[in-house]
């Protein structure tokens, strides 16, 4: 009898442990977004120029400084950026480039929700009005904006890319963090960069984080591994974190350095 107890014990638990399992799966499918993306809807600088860019019926803000040259820098944030912040240092950094400093759908004022097919769709969108104004684009993406970046950079002609703080995919970086979880059958935005760095032609700078504990190194390593080594620059930032890495002295003298080359 007591052996039996045990046993149906066993069962009970091992049911139970099933259950909350299949519970915690089908939380994390149907909230997956809301992990990815973590839009900011009050912009810190509301002064800021910009441009209203339509894309599949939504309406894109895109921040804005021009300055009448020829060349142009959009620039693809992280999964909370309040691109606003950045515009006063980039504008400084920045002075012969035009820029677009994009709001993804459902950040900052633009319309709509984010998923992985509306950026893409969204980055052509923005690309495609830019460079039917200025010639020269250039292209930076930081965090979950270098997948968007290198998406863009497949499929459109740009003059320079830097990705900072990239991944090789979502699906990846995710499985590193949630082992014990089948990600790959449930995440819907993959984020797949590794598989279209083949199609990227334009120079490209990768940065990268010290102590970088969002994106493991590894999961850069495999980016960069795709590259051709002549094809990329490679520039770690010391004493840095994944978020401190936009603040460090040497970051966007880096960039400056490597858009005028």
């Amino acid at each position: 009898m007591a052996a039996f107890s045990f046993k149906r014990l066993g069962i009970i638990l091992l049911a139970t442990v099933a259950v909350l399992y299949v519970i915690a799966c089908a939380l994390l499918y149907f909230n997956q977004r809301s992990f990815i993306y973590r839009p900011v809807t009050s912009p810190q600088n509301l002064s800021s120029a910009f441009t209203t860019i339509e894309s599949e019926g939504e309406k894109l803000r895109i921040l804005t400084r021009t300055t009448g040259t020829s060349k142009a820098l959009i620039y693809f944030g992280g999964n909370a950026d309040d691109v606003s912040t950045y515009l006063p240092s980039f504008s400084e950094a920045f002075p012969d480039h035009n820029l677009f400093l994009v709001n993804y759908r459902g950040y900052g004022g633009s319309t709509g929700e984010p998923s992985e097919a509306a950026l893409f769709a969204d980055a052509l969108a923005v690309y495609d009005n830019v460079s039917a104004n200025y010639p020269k684009v250039s292209v930076i993406g930081r965090s979950l904006g270098s997948g968007v970046a290198v998406y863009l950079a497949s499929v459109r002609q740009i003059e320079s890319l830097i990705l900072v703080t990239p991944y090789d995919s979502i699906e990846n970086v995710g499985k590193k963090h949630l082992s014990i979880f089948p990600i790959g059958l449930l995440l819907k935005d993959k984020y797949d960069s590794a598989s279209r760095v083949k199609d990227v032609s334009a120079k490209t700078l990768i940065i990268l984080a010290e102590s970088d504990r969002t994106i493991p190194r590894g999961n850069s390593e495999s980016l960069i591994s795709q590259f051709p080594a002549e094809q990329i620059r490679l520039k770690t930032l010391p004493e840095t974190t994944h978020n401190s890495v936009v603040l460090s002295k040497g970051y966007l003298p880096l960039v400056r350095s490597f858009l005028n080359d």
